[in-house]
């Protein structure tokens, strides 16, 4: 087996040129300071786009009649991006704004290939009334047809405090997650100089008292060795592969549970400063659909959440592709 994508990619990835920004004006204040930092480390130009949706320039007359105005909202679009631009422009960083009319999935996509993106800045809405997240049908939209990083900024993240040492959580599957984001995790560790933490859960134990506990239990702890055992010692490979490649500390853990909780739950303990998670073209529709594990992460991480779609159907066990593939 050989790797569908090449180091020239993954540099790109872990190293931008270009970083667009998608906003839809009301964000720009949770967006931007992880844009600037990003920027910052990487040397990345910022492209901060906003897509003026049909309606947005409905006006009244002075009679109230409506009548269609889309100068005025264009203006307004322009004056709030730029203040944004200069303060980009006071650190060094090159920095563009971006106004089109129409819909906003297509734009990003469109501006992705005109401007060779190399990585997508997003954020999704406020909460609603019924404390649920609100992903936005351009959040879900760009997450399905991106094969770009797309780091998600929810309501509940924000900027780390200092700490002794930064850290990058990537939670792998060992199947479906693959190579290309344990190696983009490495790289962006490396770039901050941040540990890296490899996680993997696997389901949860039954409890020793239920009824299912106690049929075939003998078979079953078996097996659950069994797995504990694959899954720490792929793990072990993993995190030594990506320890020798990105030169950085590393942790490899495994956990039964539920995924976006185990997630969050070490995203928390370890103070990470970005989660990366990763799924490939099947699997982000049925995650974001009824799984929702990656939903669930992003509604709740209290860091921007990078998720990685994988044109590939990655159905090879790591352990297999790593004895092919190095980091």
């Amino acid at each position: 087996m050989t790797d569908a994508v090449p180091n020239a990619v993954r540099n790109s990835w872990s190293h931008p040129a270009a970083l667009l920004v998608a906003t839809d004006l009301n964000d720009l204040d949770r967006l931007m300071p992880f844009a600037l930092g990003q920027a910052s480390e990487t040397g990345a130009r910022l492209l901060l786009l906003h897509a003026l949706a049909s309606g947005a320039g409905m006006a009244m007359d002075a009679l109230g009649m409506p009548y269609y105005d889309p100068g005025s909202a264009l203006e307004f679009a322009v004056k709030t991006l730029e203040p944004w631009c200069a303060v980009a422009q006071r650190k060094g960083i090159q920095c563009d704004a971006l106004v089109r009319e129409g819909h906003a999935a297509k734009h990003i996509e469109a501006a992705i290939r005109q401007f060779q993106v190399d990585r997508v800045l997003l954020g999704t809405r406020s909460r609603s009334k019924l404390g649920k997240l609100l992903l936005g049908s351009v959040a879900e939209q760009v997450l399905r047809s991106v094969n770009l990083p797309v780091i998600t900024v929810g309501p509940e993240a924000h900027l780390p405090v200092d700490a002794e040492q930064r850290v990058v959580l990537h939670a792998t599957t060992l199947r479906e997650a693959s190579i290309p984001s344990a190696a983009l995790a490495c790289q962006i560790a490396a770039t901050q100089g941040a540990k890296l933490v490899l996680l993997h859960v696997l389901p949860p134990v039954e409890e020793p008292g239920s009824f299912q506990a106690f049929a075939g239990k003998a078979g079953r702890i078996g097996e659950q060795a069994g797995l504990d055992s694959t899954a720490l010692h792929e793990m072990s490979v993993l995190a030594a592969q990506a320890g020798a490649s990105c030169c950085s500390a590393v942790d490899a853990l495994v956990v039964h549970g539920n995924p976006s909780i185990e997630i969050l739950a070490a995203a928390a303990e370890h103070h990470a400063g970005l989660i990366v998670l990763a799924a490939t073209e099947r699997s982000i529709f049925q995650t974001l659909a009824r799984d929702r594990t990656i939903y669930r992460v992003l509604a709740h991480a209290r860091c921007p959440v990078l998720t990685l779609r994988e044109p590939i159907a990655a159905t090879v066990p790591l352990k297999e592709q790593l004895s092919s593939i190095h980091l």
